[in-house]
């Protein structure tokens, strides 16, 4: 399968993100069916494992056409090495901070001689023919950092800058304790607003696109005007089952 956010982002074109916390095949594979352009599985702070992403990747794959991405516990090549071998298209990193993370980031997600990942791609092999899956892996997989926090800001140029980064993902809630706000996603604060603005202009020079974590349906539909050509929306999949719960039951309380 070819990477079709990569192809969307190189018509200029915006996508749509599930987010997966529930640990479960099941879920992600109805979940998948809702029309999104990709599904990230999420081992940070969702309570997925190892066994659990591979599970939702099964779940994600029969509905054609949803790119699978995993965001990582950390920028540690064992794990992003495994999550790649499962058949991940992308992955996305949570505190890259730094110039040195973000190429550590770049080594560990390539093949040599653009990186350092090791051999072995168990369930994402068998995405192409006999051997041609590490022939074009390192032009498929995308490499996203996250950008959350002051330092990271700080660094952005010099981020953007290191070689096979194809974008980057905004944590609004862990950007905002970062500055010294509220852990919130929907943001409004003129000052955040102008970060986002930044961001969209310096990824936009470079070819990269820029990514961000959203509340509600209506302020990602107002970010991908704003010009942000990844939007993830609810949340993810607890978010969004729990707040049509609640809907559920306060509609027929009346």
């Amino acid at each position: 399968m070819a990477n079709t956010v990569k192809a969307a982002w190189q018509a200029g074109k915006a996508v749509i993100n599930g987010w997966l916390a529930i640990p479960n095949a099941f879920s992600a594979e109805m979940y998948s069916k809702a029309g999104w352009d990709s599904v990230t599985v999420d081992m940070q702070h969702g309570v997925q494992d190892y066994l659990s992403c591979v599970a939702c990747f099964q779940g994600i794959a029969l509905t054609p056409g949803v790119l699978p991405i995993v965001r990582v516990p950390w920028n540690e090549p064992g794990i992003i090495g495994k999550v790649l071998d499962a058949g991940a298209y992308g992955v996305i990193c949570p505190m890259i901070n730094t110039e040195a993370e973000a190429r550590a980031l770049v080594q560990y997600s390539k093949y040599p001689p653009h990186g350092t990942r090791s051999n072995g791609p168990i369930r994402a092999g068998v995405y192409g023919e006999a051997g041609g899956y590490q022939k074009t892996a390192n032009d498929e997989i995308l490499v996203i950092p996250m950008i959350e926090t002051k330092t990271a800001l700080d660094n952005l140029e010099a981020i953007l800058d290191v070689p096979g980064i194809d974008a980057i993902y905004v944590g609004p809630s862990d950007l905002g304790l970062s500055l010294g706000m509220s852990a919130i996603l929907d943001r409004e604060e003129p000052e955040i607003l102008k970060i986002y603005e930044r961001l969209i202009k310096e990824t936009s020079k470079r070819g990269i696109a820029a990514g961000l974590h959203n509340g509600s349906p209506a302020y990602a539909k107002k970010m991908i005007g704003m010009g942000f050509k990844l939007v993830t929306v609810g949340g993810n999949d607890v978010g969004l089952m729990v707040n049509a719960a609640k809907a559920a039951v306060a509609a027929a309380r009346g």
